[in-house]
């Protein structure tokens, strides 16, 4: 029997990166899956177009993927933006902006999609944290601050949920190779060096791939996993956990 199969879905900046590759295995595996996010093809008639930052559309795209898909079983919160730099060099908008995404987003959708998770035998939430969340990274403050937010709510959701039997969790992936790390390494002096530099703090030696999260993220999101919540699963190489004598 397939991972998800008959179960239904809604991912969240599932039109690209880690959310286009979670929706692929999803639907390979046996789920309804539909996409919301802020890019979708108007012609997808299982993609809803929503700004997770504005609540009324997250209402009205979460009440239509949930009519179209007859329940919901699993909810991904995957939308999410990136940022760079050290304390000082975010403003206060920057802040707000990358906050009310990463952060009040996953609040909105799984608010919007909370009555209908309550109604599956089989209700799952996985949210897309990061290494951010639980190491020390150079030039990401704002990132790490929201992404450790998202750890903490994952936690504390889980607690508050586990007795309605909904599971919550959250994978953590290390540096991965999505459009938004690629456009990073166009925009760095030495693309190459910097990408070198990238796979070379993951102890397996390369950046991790958008698949490798997703099959993570569905086997959170399965029964197969009924009995794990609050609990986070790092995707990163070996990264949070591994320290590797240099090589000689």
């Amino acid at each position: 029997m397939r991972m998800v199969d008959g179960l239904r879905a809604i991912v969240t900046g599932g039109a690209s990166g880690i959310g286009a590759a979670t929706v692929e295995l999803m639907r390979d595996e046996g789920a309804s899956v539909v996409v919301i996010d802020r890019e979708i093809d108007p012609d997808d008639l299982w993609s809803e177009r929503a700004d997770v930052t504005d609540d009324a559309a997250v209402r009205r795209a979460v009440a239509a993927a949930v009519e179209r898909l007859g329940g919901l079983d699993i909810l991904v919160n995957n939308a999410g933006i990136g940022a760079q730099g050290g304390v000082a060099d975010n403003d206060d908008d920057e802040w707000r902006r990358v906050l009310d995404v990463n952060v009040q987003g996953l609040v909105r959708v799984t608010r919007a999609a909370l009555p209908s998770l309550r109604s599956s035998s089989r209700a799952a939430i996985v949210n897309t944290c990061s290494i951010a969340a639980t190491a020390g990274l150079p030039n990401r403050v704002l990132y790490s601050a929201s992404k450790g937010a998202v750890l903490s709510a994952t936690l504390a959701m889980a607690a508050d949920l586990v007795r309605e039997g909904i599971r919550v969790n959250a994978v953590n992936p290390g540096t991965a190779d999505t459009p938004w790390v690629a456009r990073l390494l166009a925009a760095a002096d030495d693309p190459a060096a910097e990408r070198a530099a990238l796979e070379a703090r993951q102890p397996h030696g390369k950046l991790v791939s958008a698949e490798q999260v997703a099959a993570a993220i569905v086997f959170l999101a399965s029964p197969a996993s009924g009995s794990t919540t609050g609990t986070t699963l790092a995707v990163d190489g070996g990264m949070a956990g591994l320290r590797l004598r240099p090589k000689a």
